[in-house]
C-alpha cells in the first residue's frame, strides 16, 4: 500500500482505458468548447454592468488559499509483503503529499519512495471505523463473507493512526508516534484534501467556470442529475472521477473473479487495481486536456475579441428570447414550483441558514479574540518588534489549521442536519457543500484582516502613545465586526448559460426558482437576530435579473434603492495620518 509495484493492467488493458478516455473527451469537448462562449459572454456582462454588489464592505484579500508546509516522521504500511516501515513525510504547499525513506532523502532532494495528490481522500483516524469500511468494501463490493484469520491485516492495534480512504485509489495507512503529532498530521491533511478538492470552484476565471457547467452538462445527458461530488479537484482529476464512476460496475464484473486472497487482503487487492486503473485514466485525462489547451487558449482570444464589440447586442437578443420564453412555460412551471418546491423551500432554507449563521458566529469570535489579543499586547509590551510580530501573527489567523479549525468543527457538526437533504432533493454531494463553507470561512477570515489592517494602519501614527493606539484599534474592531453578517446570505451561487436554445431555457427555470428561493431566504432572515442583506450576496442569473427589472417597473418605480456597492473607497475611522505603522 505505499510502494508502487508494477501495474496489474496488461497493455490491452491499458490502451482500452485511454480509449475510453478519448471516447469521453470526444463528446465532453464540444459542451467545453459551447461553455467557454458562454463564460466569456457572462465575464463581459458583469463588466458592462455595477463592478461590484452592494451589501459588504469588506476588503476582499489578495492572499491566495494555500497550505503551510508540514513534515516530520511517521510508519507506513507497505511493501510486499505488507509491514510499518518509518518514512519521512512531506505535505506540499499545493496539497501534495510525498514520503522518504529517511529526513536526508528529503533533504538532499531526492526522488520521494511514493506521492499523491490528496484530491478525494477522507482521512480516518480510528482503527475501529477504519477496519469496518475496509469490511464494508469486502463484503459488499466484493461479495466475500469469508471470516478473517487471527493474524490477518490491521489487527494489530495501531496507536495513533493516519487513514487515506479514496474511492477510486490504493489506500494510505500511516501511524504517528504521539497523539500530539496525529492531531498536527490530521489538520494538515485535511487542509491539503481541501485545498485539492475545490481548486475549480475557488477559480473566477472563465475557463473553470466554462469547465464545471460542461461536466454538469455532460453528466445530465448521461443521465446524472443528482449533485455529487465529482467536480472535486483539478480539470483532469474531475474527468477521472467521471470516467471511473461510469467504468466502476464494468471493473467490477471482469476482475473481481480473478482477484486472489480473501476478506480484508482481497479489499487491498481491490483498491491496488483501482490504483492501476486510476493512474492510466488519470494519465488520459491529462494527456487529451494539455493537447486540448493550444486550441483553448486560441477559442478564448477570438471570443474576447468577437463578442466584445457585440456584447450589448448579444445581451439584448438573449433577454428578448428569454422573454419569450418565460412566457410560454409561466403556467406550467409555476405550477410545478408550487407543488415540488415551494412546500421544500422553509426547510431547506433554514437548514442552510443555519449552518451559515453558526459559522459566521465562529468567525467573529476568532476575529475579536486576535483583535483583543493585539490591543492587549500593544498596551502590555510598547516594543516594536513585539507589535510587528503580533501583527504577523494576526495576518496569518486565515491560514492558522489550529486556529481555523473552530470554523471547519463547526461545519462538520452541520453535517447531520445538511445530510436530511439527501432524500427529498437527492443531493449527494455532502463532501462538496462542507468544503464550500469552510472556503467561505477561511475567505471571510482573509477579507476581515485584510481590511482591519488596512483600516488600522490608516488610523494608527507613531505619534500616539500605547492606550490611544489600543483605542483606535477597538473601534476598527467594532467596524470590522459589523460588516460580517451581511455575508449570511452568501449560500447559493448560480452560474449561466448564454446564448444557446438549451442554455437560455436552463436560466429561464433556473431565474424562477431563485426567485422563490430569494423570497425564503428573506423570510428566514427577516425572523433572524442577526443583521443581514441578501442584496448582492447571490450571484444571480441574468434572467431572474431581467425579471426583477420588470417587477419593479410594474411596481411603478416603487422598489426601494439599490444600496452603493462595495466597490466605493472605505473611509476610514479617523482621519489618515502617517501610514505604515502596522507594516514597517
Amino acid at each position: 500500500m505505499g510502494g508502487r509495484p508494477s501495474s496489474p493492467l496488461d497493455k490491452q488493458q491499458q490502451q482500452h482505458l485511454r480509449d475510453q478516455m478519448d471516447t469521453l473527451l470526444r463528446n465532453f469537448l464540444p459542451c467545453y468548447r459551447g461553455q467557454l462562449a458562454a463564460s466569456v459572454l457572462r465575464q463581459i456582462s458583469r463588466e458592462l454592468g455595477p463592478q461590484e454588489p452592494a451589501g459588504s464592505q469588506l476588503l476582499r484579500s489578495k492572499k491566495l488559499p494555500r497550505v503551510r508546509e508540514h513534515r516530520g516522521p511517521l510508519t507506513q504500511l507497505r511493501g510486499h509483503p505488507l509491514q510499518w516501515q518509518p518514512i519521512f513525510c512531506v505535505l506540499r504547499g499545493d496539497g501534495r503529499l510525498e514520503w522518504f525513506s529517511h529526513k536526508e532523502e528529503y533533504e538532499n532532494g531526492n526522488r520521494p519512495l511514493g506521492s499523491t495528490a490528496l484530491t478525494g481522500y477522507t482521512l480516518l483516524t480510528s482503527q475501529r471505523e477504519y477496519l469496518h469500511l475496509l469490511d464494508a468494501l469486502c463484503s459488499a463490493s466484493l461479495g466475500d463473507n469469508t471470516q478473517e484469520e487471527p493474524d490477518s491485516l490491521l489487527e494489530v492495534p495501531v496507536r495513533f493512526p493516519l487513514f487515506l480512504q479514496h474511492p477510486f485509489r490504493r489506500h494510505l495507512c500511516f501511524s504517528a508516534a504521539t497523539r500530539e503529532a496525529q492531531h498536527a498530521w490530521r489538520l494538515a491533511l485535511q487542509g491539503g484534501i481541501r485545498l485539492r478538492g475545490t481548486v475549480l470552484q475557488r477559480s473566477q476565471a472563465p475557463a473553470a467556470r466554462a469547465f464545471l457547467d460542461a461536466v454538469r452538462l455532460y453528466r445530465q445527458h448521461q443521465g446524472h442529475f443528482d449533485g455529487d461530488d465529482v467536480t472535486l479537484g483539478s480539470d483532469a482529476e474531475v474527468l477521472t472521477a467521471v470516467l471511473m464512476r461510469e467504468q466502476l460496475p464494468t471493473l467490477r464484473a471482469q476482475t473481481l473473479p480473478g482477484l486472489q486472497g480473501a476478506g480484508r487482503a482481497r479489499a487491498w487487492a481491490w483498491t491496488e487495481l483501482l490504483e492501476a486503473v486510476h493512474a492510466a485514466v488519470l494519465a488520459g485525462a491529462s494527456a487529451g486536456l494539455r493537447a486540448f489547451q493550444p486550441e483553448k487558449d486560441d477559442l478564448l482570444a477570438s471570443l474576447e475579441k468577437t463578442i466584445r464589440p457585440d456584447a450589448d447586442q448579444l445581451l439584448r437578443l438573449r433577454a428578448s428570447v428569454a422573454g419569450r420564453m418565460r412566457t410560454d412555460i409561466k403556467g406550467p412551471l409555476e405550477l410545478c414550483l408550487r407543488r415540488h418546491v415551494d412546500p421544500q423551500l422553509p426547510r431547506l432554507a433554514q437548514t442552510l441558514l443555519d449552518t451559515v449563521e453558526a459559522l459566521l458566529e465562529v468567525v467573529r469570535t476568532l476575529l475579536a479574540q486576535g483583535v483583543d489579543r493585539l490591543s492587549g499586547h500593544l498596551r502590555q509590551s510598547p516594543s516594536g518588534t513585539r507589535l510587528r510580530r503580533e501583527v504577523h501573527s494576526f495576518g496569518e489567523m486565515p491560514w492558522d489549521l489550529a486556529l481555523m479549525q473552530a470554523c471547519y468543527r463547526e461545519t462538520e457538526r452541520s453535517r447531520g442536519r445538511l445530510g436530511q437533504l439527501a432524500a427529498p432533493f437527492g443531493f449527494l454531494g455532502m463532501q462538496s457543500l462542507l468544503f464550500a463553507a469552510q472556503d467561505l470561512a477561511q475567505q471571510l477570515m482573509a477579507d476581515a484582516v485584510a481590511t482591519f489592517l488596512q483600516l488600522a494602519d490608516q488610523c494608527l501614527t507613531t505619534a500616539l502613545n500605547c492606550d490611544q493606539a489600543a483605542q483606535r484599534l477597538e473601534r476598527v474592531r467594532g467596524r470590522m465586526l459589523k460588516e460580517l453578517p451581511e455575508f449570511e446570505g452568501d449560500v447559493l451561487a448560480m452560474g449561466s448559460q448564454a446564448l444557446t436554445t438549451e442554455g437560455i431555457y436552463e436560466d429561464v427555470i433556473r431565474g424562477c426558482l431563485l426567485q422563490r428561493i430569494d423570497r425564503e431566504l428573506e423570510k428566514a432572515l427577516g425572523a433572524s437576530d442577526v443583521s443581514c442583506t441578501l442584496d448582492g450576496c447571490l450571484e444571480v442569473p441574468w434572467e431572474q435579473e431581467e425579471a426583477d427589472e420588470e417587477t419593479e417597473a410594474e411596481r411603478g418605480g416603487a422598489a426601494c434603492p439599490r444600496q452603493p456597492g462595495s466597490g466605493a473607497q472605505i473611509q476610514p475611522l479617523c482621519p489618515p495620518l502617517s501610514r505604515g505603522t502596522l507594516h514597517s
